[in-house]
């Protein structure tokens, strides 16, 4: 089984922790990752943009002109698409951009994104994550502990409260439970924590 550090809050290596080759320690698949990414981005776009047809475009009832005779183009109504204000041809329409992937797919997307999070170096698993009092600077010192300078994702087994309203003044820092851990924040974050009860409930249901 892959070893690394059990860190504690202040930064300090104070063990290490045994993790599962299962989970942590496949060859990334790239193209499961990809299709998981491509799937959470399609299924959060609204697709409510509208543009107006030139049925539905208010006026345009009379033919602006006879037919014949005037040595003009012949029209039908001003509210032709090729007209100044007239119907947009052919625009966009509210839909949905919603797809489906399989769980398998889903399992491998994760297991690939947590063991290229282990590759690279930008995984750190805390000990117990957990603030005494609700402080923004209590966050901001423990994230220079762990030298998360960009994007950080703090990963808890459960809904922290004191966690959770540490940093939620902090823009470049996200938290979130194991249990809707996704593939898109891990891969969009620049230093994965996660605290060592996660990382358990993790190879509990991504563990073949």
């Amino acid at each position: 089984m892959a070893k690394t550090n059990l860190y504690d809050m202040n930064g300090k290596v104070v063990g290490e922790i045994e993790l599962s080759d299962s989970v942590f320690g496949i060859e990334p698949n790239m193209v499961a990752m990809h299709t998981t990414v491509k799937n959470y981005l399609a299924n959060r776009r609204q697709g409510t943009q509208s543009t107006l047809t030139r049925a539905e475009v208010s006026g345009g009832g009379k033919k602006p002109w006879r037919q014949k005779g005037t040595g003009r183009a012949r029209q039908g109504s001003i509210r032709a698409p090729q007209w100044n204000h007239g119907g947009i041809a052919l625009g966009p329409k509210p839909r949905s951009y919603r797809f489906t992937i399989n769980k398998k797919l889903r399992q491998l997307a994760m297991r690939s994104a947590l063991s290229s999070s282990l590759k690279d170096g930008k995984l750190m698993i805390v000990d117990n994550i957990q603030m005494d009092e609700i402080k923004t600077k209590g966050m901001t010192r423990f994230l220079g502990a762990m030298e998360a300078t960009g994007k950080a994702l703090v990963v808890t087994p459960e809904v922290r409260r004191s966690v959770v309203l540490s940093a939620r003044n902090l823009p470049l820092v996200k938290t979130v439970i194991s249990s809707v851990l996704c593939v898109y924040d891990i891969l969009d974050a620049d230093k994965l924590i996660l605290d060592q009860a996660a990382v358990k409930k993790l190879e509990e249901v991504y563990a073949q």
